[in-house]
């Protein structure tokens, strides 16, 4: 999470695309950058099984990070993805699908979900939201959004396979209550499939559908000392877990990052 908002500080006016494909160590739950923590995850549940929680510095609905690809998006491009929330998401989803094509999957933009999900404390995964995708009715892949002007960053989490019952747990979610209208990309294509697999195939429908080479660079030393610095001030801190709010002083430093 700090490696991505840090990304997101070192845009500017000039157009600059960062994209980001990783995995997470162990389960993790992170928490839209508005919700209230009690009303949607279990702490003591997700302190007895080892699962970490996290605040996303994006909005959308709690999500729990397993085995799965996770990208994040960060641009300042207003050519290649306008100037909406829903124009970019529109087409970041589409070169999502284009990914997912690669995989032998068709996935379809979802429609307005119903309302108690919309306004609800389900999880993420519990039924996909408008313009996120889907395969044969279920959700296969979430996204949230960040936007500062110009200037936006995306979040978004494709399951490599998934644990209903972890989910349910976490959420505070008993067995009989909510139908949880999720897949992931073992059960869609009936095989295991691993994170290199799936991620390369995201990093090729992101560079063919926008028609653009990806350039692969690291974090500097000093940049990572940064991404660091924001991690302990912030992302470690538990007012900005909990609550949302930073209960000491923190402070995002931005540096010269090439894409990651």
């Amino acid at each position: 999470m700090a490696a991505d908002e840090y990304l997101f500080s070192c845009l500017s006016d000039a157009p600059v695309t960062f994209l980001r494909i990783y995995a997470w160590v162990r389960p993790t739950v992170s928490l839209g950058r508005s919700q209230q923590a009690e009303r949607v995850v279990d702490e003591d549940f997700c302190r007895r099984k080892g699962v970490d929680i996290v605040r996303r510095a994006t909005g959308g609905k709690m999500v729990l990070h397993d085995r799965e690809v996770t990208y994040c998006l960060s641009s300042s491009d207003r050519d290649l993805f306008g100037d909406t929330v829903r124009g970019s998401y529109r087409l970041i989803s589409a070169a999502l699908a284009a990914g997912l094509a690669k995989l032998g999957l068709r996935a379809a933009l979802a429609g307005a979900p119903p309302e108690e999900y919309a306004r609800g404390a389900l999880p993420c995964f519990s039924h996909p939201g408008r313009d996120e995708l889907q395969v044969a009715g279920k959700k296969i892949l979430g996204s949230a959004q960040k936007r500062r002007g110009g200037m936006f960053l995306q979040h978004g989490s494709l399951p490599l396979a998934h644990d209903e019952g972890l989910l349910r747990s976490a959420a505070r979610l008993p067995d009989s209550e909510a139908e949880i209208r999720m897949t992931s990309l073992g059960e869609l294509l009936g095989r295991p499939v691993s994170w290199g697999e799936a991620a390369g195939r995201l990093r090729e429908g992101f560079a063919e559908f926008f028609g653009v080479d990806l350039e692969e660079q690291r974090f500097s030393p000093e940049e990572r000392g940064a991404v660091r610095r924001l991690q302990k001030e912030k992302y470690e801190d538990a007012g900005w877990t909990w609550s949302g709010r930073l209960s000491r002083p923190g402070r995002e430093e931005c540096g010269r990052p090439g894409p990651s």
